[in-house]
């Protein structure tokens, strides 16, 4: 599986390379299955070289936008190592590709620019939280979304508690005396009668650190470490959205996506609750002139920033265009060049204010609608 970062979609947002082809499937891990996956992308680039064809491109011009992508096809390793789904993007001077763990539906599209939706899921804020590791060795703080982790360097905070302890007394003028304390933190000490009130001190700088780079997110925060040093934690602890829950046990020696698969399960129903809240506002909002289901009302809303959340189907598209001059909205049965999804367009823009994404199936949308938009004003 690829990483799939925020940054990784910003990057897709902000291209403006001319012709953009953007590609979908389903992929299988193992067994005989795989040599399906290399059959099925071929097929899709035969249909990325038609809509091509119809850009007026020349044979040439094809065969040279699309030769990073044929190349993938030959090889053979990679097609062999597959999560369930894989998404490429090929622009006249940008070539990405991201295995991930998304059953695609088949799908290419060449317009102007990047068709992001399908792969919302997997990079945005909405599913997003932390996990802050602490052990006798080190404090590893991860950044984790619902398909990815990644590892955030904690600049403001001593990478070891002896480190915090040795840097602590010569602040203070004072020799470093070492003691018998509790397993997790053996060998270090700060000279206090009670070695909890060590630990305290030091984690009271991990919540500075943690406070620096949180900056009054609502992201929800998952410690991990033995079971004891938990409530010194949350006496020390100023962020508010801390989980009551937390991964037990010495996380020494688990990675980055070892620790997600552990917290997934105690954040997910925060994120079912926030979705579920969100829906009911919608259906509250519905009549006011702060919701709305049509699609001529949202583009526009989405544009300008009015859009607090959104949610939008991911395996449907709506093509059309926007007139960012006039706010006009129009609506086509077909994709062309100069046309865009609307539903993809919509979502991308409300990321880029800062608004919350749900890219769900149509079942999950109220309204039995394409998308729904709850507005901030």
């Amino acid at each position: 599986m690829n990483i799939l970062t925020g940054d990784d979609l910003r990057s897709l947002i902000e291209r403006r390379e001319g012709l953009c082809v953007s590609l979908f499937m389903p992929t299988h891990r193992m067994g005989t299955e795989t040599q399906q996956n290399q059959i099925r992308y071929r097929n899709l680039l035969r249909k990325a070289e038609e809509k091509l064809i119809d850009s007026d491109l020349r044979p040439q011009e094809i065969r040279e936008f699309l030769k990073p992508a044929h190349d993938l096809a030959g090889d053979v390793p990679f097609w062999q190592n597959q999560s369930d789904g894989l998404a490429l993007y090929v622009s006249p001077a940008s070539f990405n590709h991201f295995r991930l763990p998304i059953s695609f539906e088949e799908l290419v599209v060449v317009t102007n620019r990047f068709h992001l939706k399908p792969i919302i899921p997997a990079a945005t804020g909405d599913r997003e939280f932390f996990v802050l590791a602490v052990t006798q060795k080190d404090v590893r703080l991860i950044k984790g979304s619902r398909y990815a982790a990644e590892e955030i360097d904690l600049e403001a905070v001593p990478s070891t508690a002896a480190e915090f302890f040795r840097f602590d007394l010569l602040e203070k003028e004072l020799q470093y005396h070492t003691r018998r304390h509790p397993a997790a933190f053996q060998g270090v000490g700060g000279g206090t009668e009670d070695p909890k009130d060590d630990i305290l001190r030091y984690f009271k700088q991990v919540d500075k650190g943690i406070k620096i780079i949180m900056k009054g997110s609502h992201t929800p925060l998952v410690f991990a470490g033995v079971e004891y040093l938990y409530p010194i934690y949350k006496e020390a602890n100023t962020y508010p959205h801390l989980m009551d829950d937390a991964i037990t046990g010495s996380p020494e020696g688990l990675t980055a996506d070892e620790l997600h698969d552990h917290a997934w399960p105690l954040v997910e129903p925060v994120f079912e609750k926030e979705r579920e809240k969100a829906i009911h506002l919608y259906k509250e909002l519905s009549g006011t002139g702060r919701a709305s289901n049509d699609i001529k009302e949202i583009i526009p809303a989405a544009y300008h920033g009015r859009i607090d959340t959104l949610f939008v189907s991911v395996g449907q598209q709506q093509w059309g265009r926007y007139n960012t001059e006039t706010d006009e909205v129009i609506l086509q049965d077909d994709a062309t060049l100069s046309s865009a999804d609307l539903l993809d367009y919509a979502a991308i823009q409300t990321l880029l204010n800062g608004g919350a994404v749900y890219a769900v199936s149509l079942d999950d949308i109220p309204d039995e609608a394409l998308m729904v938009a709850i507005f901030r004003y």
